[in-house]
């Protein structure tokens, strides 16, 4: 028995991992102006971050084709795969799994297990990796579902994003959740669980908001795994991994991701994240 794991690009897993573990990530498009780019293949995201804010219009994104994941899945099973788990961005952020699984149902001789992450970035990232490690280990497909199933419902991601403003041009949230007033003035601190995005607090100054998304991640308990985020922010994302050194698991040396533009023309830039799995 052979599996592989699929996701998408939004996964944000270093490539290093994505090739050690043999993790096939299909990319999703960045749309900018009349020209579209392969998501972390056509464009470099120092480049992406660098013009983001000079666009004339916002940058949106799209799904990969239902086409290109049949072929992926034909392909991995022509290599030998005897299942395939796909696992993705949470369906009411993205239409990503969905044309996942129109692409499973006219691959052929491909075994397809679809799984909804119910995350972004590195909470998809590090399920992602998880059922990869586990099916190197020789686990069973069922069992495989089982963990994902089970870590899913303790994955949170949490992100201080520098500016509301990409969020409200982007659609993806419910604006009236945030209120009303000079939101476009506050430092929002915004949590991914379960597959909804959803305002935490709306504060004045980067050092109060950085206060409170750290009070938020370590409130939840215990971590087996973490990751950190920033959209164009190197130094800032190390400051905050010395902030967080009494939640990150002892021995662990958690990845500080550079978030692909699929993720970042929603966020913006300058925006500060954390990514864990609970322990169970």
């Amino acid at each position: 028995m052979t599996i592989r794991i699929v996701t998408d690009s939004t996964c944000d897993l270093p490539p290093a991992v994505a090739e050690r573990l043999q993790i096939t990530v299909v990319p999703a498009y960045v749309n900018i102006g009349d020209q579209s780019y392969l998501d972390g293949v056509d464009m470099t995201r120092e480049q992406f971050y660098r013009e983001l804010e000079g666009y004339p219009t916002p940058p949106t994104t799209a799904a990969p084709s239902s086409g290109t994941f049949s072929e992926i899945y034909t392909k991995l099973a022509d290599e030998g795969a005897t299942d395939i788990i796909s696992i993705h961005v949470a369906s009411k952020l993205s239409g990503i799994l969905n044309a996942a699984r129109l692409g499973a149902e006219d691959a052929e001789g491909a075994r397809v297990s679809l799984f909804d992450s119910q995350s972004l970035s590195m909470g998809l990232g590090l399920l992602a990796q998880m059922a990869a490690e586990e099916a190197a280990n020789g686990r069973s497909l069922d069992d495989i579902m089982a963990l994902l199933d089970s870590a899913a419902r303790r994955t949170y991601v949490f992100a201080l994003l520098d500016t509301l403003e990409f969020l409200r041009r982007s659609g993806r949230v419910n604006w009236a959740q945030f209120g009303i007033g000079t939101l476009l003035k506050v430092k929002p601190l915004v949590r991914v669980y379960g597959g909804v995005l959803e305002m935490q607090e709306k504060i004045r100054t980067s050092k109060k908001a950085t206060e409170k998304m750290i009070e938020r991640i370590g409130e939840l308990g215990e971590y087996e795994r973490t990751a950190l985020l920033h959209t164009a922010a190197p130094d800032e994302v190390e400051v905050l991994r010395g902030q967080l050194s009494h939640i990150i698991p002892a021995g662990d040396n958690p990845p500080a991701v550079f978030v692909t533009p699929a993720v970042g023309a929603h966020v913006g830039p300058r925006a500060l994240g954390f990514a864990g799995i609970l322990k169970a």
